[in-house]
């Protein structure tokens, strides 16, 4: 079998471009993969001469290779940026903590400054102690939201003019099928900007790496020997993106094209006239831009705070509410719902449906359905997530 040469420089090939077939070399890979790269800094002027940039880093392969890539052009093409680091500690033990090592070891490599926040300072939660309140089918709804302000606070306590994230291709795409299936409209519409500013401080970030495949982007570690942390995060197993990620990677194999061409239907994706979209205002409580008059960190921390770990989560059905009775008796007595409700208690929160008020209550207790209008009953209603 004839050996492979590279259509650049004649010497041994290594991989070939995923998007239009090219058979390069390891050294001409990397040079076209920080091309790529310089180009669309430069065609959406992501940056400007002087600004400090900080460089989300998880130690995963994306981050490390935006740091090094970043690095390189910076003075190959004199950005005249001041790089900085900035990671997040969601606090989940085996992966974090580990990861975090990594980041450690390319701050000191490149000389960069690392500023390190944990959910942990900022919320007085965990990921691990959220984890075991609230469950793992929704663990990525709250490391998501947190994860998000905790970068715009790190950023701000950096005093940085913009962050650099490591979203790729895959991601963009991925995130693009995850709004249409959800018919997320909102988000649908921005999700695949390169430049986004969120957050009431004005600190744009911006997706070096949207047009970079995440295979290229493991060639290009392996290649240029980046070091990453390759673990899967703990929670991430049974995630909605997880099985959107396989969809893609098994169309990926058909059509190399596809990811490409999902951002660019993305990026082309227009709102008709009449669709009603969230308006964006301010957190009455931590003045965080929100489309609700309390952001969704604040909503989640108060469920967790107040004993209501799934406050927050999901969407209300309309017409599912649990109400509460409570019911005053007499030290002892019960009110027939289970065994031990409201025993040696003169007050107790009873689950009570619409059809059974006028029947709850214990015989043998003098709970009778004509002595219920005697007794003092308070109501209060929370929404069934």
């Amino acid at each position: 079998m004839p050996r492979k040469i590279c259509e650049n420089c004649n010497e041994r090939a290594a991989c070939v471009l995923r998007y239009d077939r090219s058979i390069l070399c390891r050294e001409c890979f990397c040079r076209v993969f920080e091309e790529e790269v310089h180009q669309t800094i430069t065609k959406y002027e992501l940056f400007k001469p002087g600004q400090k940039v900080a460089i989300g880093a998880s130690g995963g392969k994306d981050s490390a290779v935006l740091m090094q890539v970043m690095k390189i052009l910076n003075e190959r093409y004199n950005y005249g940026l001041t790089l900085y680091l900035l990671s997040i500690d969601e606090g989940i033990s085996g992966y974090r903590d580990h990861s975090l090592e990594e980041v450690k070891f390319h701050s000191n490599n490149y000389g960069l400054e690392l500023k390190i926040l944990s959910y942990k300072d900022l919320y007085n939660w965990s990921m691990d102690e959220i984890v075991a309140v609230a469950g793992r089918k929704s663990n990525c709804t709250f490391c998501g939201v947190f994860r998000r302000q905790a970068l715009d606070r790190g950023a701000w306590q950096l005093g940085v003019d913009i962050v650099a994230t490591g979203h790729n291709g895959d991601d963009v795409a991925e995130t693009v099928l995850m709004n249409m299936l959800r018919g997320d409209v909102g988000r649908l519409s921005r999700c695949t900007a390169i430049t986004t500013a969120d957050d009431p401080s004005g600190i744009p970030r911006v997706k070096p790496l949207k047009y970079q495949y995440e295979a290229e982007i493991v060639k290009y570690a392996r290649h240029s020997k980046v070091r990453y942390f390759s673990t899967e995060c703990t929670y991430a197993p049974g995630a909605h993106r997880g099985h959107i990620r396989e969809y893609l990677r098994a169309a990926t194999k058909i059509r190399p094209h596809v990811v490409l061409d999902i951002i660019k239907a993305g990026e082309s994706f227009e709102v008709k006239d009449g669709v009603k979209l969230p308006i964006k205002s301010r957190c009455t409580r931590c003045d965080y831009i929100s489309s609700q008059p309390v952001c969704k960190a604040c909503l989640l921390l108060e469920g967790l705070n107040t004993g209501r770990p799934l406050l927050g989560i999901g969407k209300t059905k309309e017409g599912r509410v649990k109400k509460y009775k409570t019911i005053k008796i007499e030290s002892g007595e019960k009110c027939g719902k289970t065994d031990d409700c409201c025993s040696k208690e003169k007050e107790k929160k009873c689950e009570i449906n619409d059809d059974e008020i006028e029947t709850c209550g214990n015989p043998a207790a003098g709970l009778q359905a004509k002595d219920l209008e005697k007794l003092s009953i308070a109501a209060e209603a929370s929404d069934l997530f």
